[in-house]
């Protein structure tokens, strides 16, 4: 049966400049890094506060999130890592496990910025990476796309992913066309990244509440994604591993925004840097009026 419609997989994963390989993956995810970067710089400047903490948040961040995605990775899927010495570190084979890689670069960044900022306006720093976070994800998953990876189950809708045979799994060698999971969560993240955007400057929300629900949002997708996807994991009780990681993730975001909603009074003013009046000149004293002499 042939598709009248269906999307195409690009041939090539990357592009050669003389001898070098440059990989669709982690070129993405110098454009996530960008992107992250200059939407919390905006985002903290407009609350207040100075626009260069972006910078040194990612510096510390990016490498973290890059270790930590990579050991989530090879933790709950060592038998896809390559047969390499340097296999552990082939990121752009196999890639990295994003709830690892959140977590290493988040707690890594504003533990630097733990030196810089008072609690209270640390805590609004991390509502104001949110957006930035989800919007790096969806390039991410461009470079997922480019791997022709994430996929799901065969499809023959119009938006279904043509699959190469190469990058099929065992047992659908048969299908030609996949559910483009990668695709939904690029549309999902993009969604949630506006929504998160819009319910902060039309709600109080006492922070990190932004975050909380980030973390609630995308573990409450990744519970529909992982019925979908058919690549390699590990199960439990009949059910892909990260499933169960995206419903404890689902519980904990929404019970941790609602914590912070319901505890004590937080501060959502924006930061207000401390003006530092110029100084001027003490007045000259009034001159004293001659004292008037008697008429004669």
């Amino acid at each position: 049966m042939s598709l009248i419609a269906y999307i195409p997989s690009p041939s090539a994963n990357g592009f050669h400049i003389g001898p070098l390989f440059f990989h669709a993956y982690g070129i993405m995810y110098v454009f996530a890094v960008a992107a992250a970067i200059v939407i919390t710089r905006q985002r903290w400047r407009r609350n207040g506060g100075d626009p260069d903490l972006a910078y040194e948040a990612a510096k510390w961040g990016f490498p973290a999130g890059l270790i930590g995605g990579r050991i989530y990775f090879l933790v709950t899927t060592p038998s896809q890592m390559p047969p390499h010495w340097w296999g552990p570190f082939a990121i752009w084979d196999g890639g990295l496990g994003i709830w690892g890689g959140i977590a290493g670069g988040v707690v890594v960044g504003l533990w630097r910025l733990k030196r810089r900022l008072p609690r209270e306006q640390l805590l609004q720093f991390w509502d104001a990476v949110t957006p930035g976070l989800l919007v790096a994800q969806s390039f991410g998953r461009i470079g997922n796309y480019f791997n022709q990876e994430l996929f799901g189950k065969p499809s023959t809708l119009p938006w279904a992913l043509q699959i190469s045979p190469l990058h099929r799994p065992p047992g659908y060698a048969q299908y030609a066309t996949f559910q483009p999971t990668f695709l939904y969560e690029i549309i999902w993240d993009l969604s949630l990244a506006a929504f998160l955007v819009w319910l902060g400057h039309h709600r109080k929300i006492k922070p990190p509440g932004l975050f909380a629900l980030y973390v609630a949002g995308y573990s409450g997708f990744r519970i529909f994604e992982e019925t979908l996807r058919i690549d390699y994991s590990q199960y439990i009780l009949g059910m892909r591993l990260n499933f169960w990681v995206a419903i404890i993730g689902t519980i904990a975001g929404f019970s941790w925004f609602a914590w912070i909603q319901l505890r004590g009074r937080a501060s959502c003013a924006p930061i207000v840097e401390p003006m530092i009046p110029r100084s001027r000149p003490a007045p000259a004293p009034a001159k004293r009026a001659a004292p008037s002499r008697p008429r004669t």
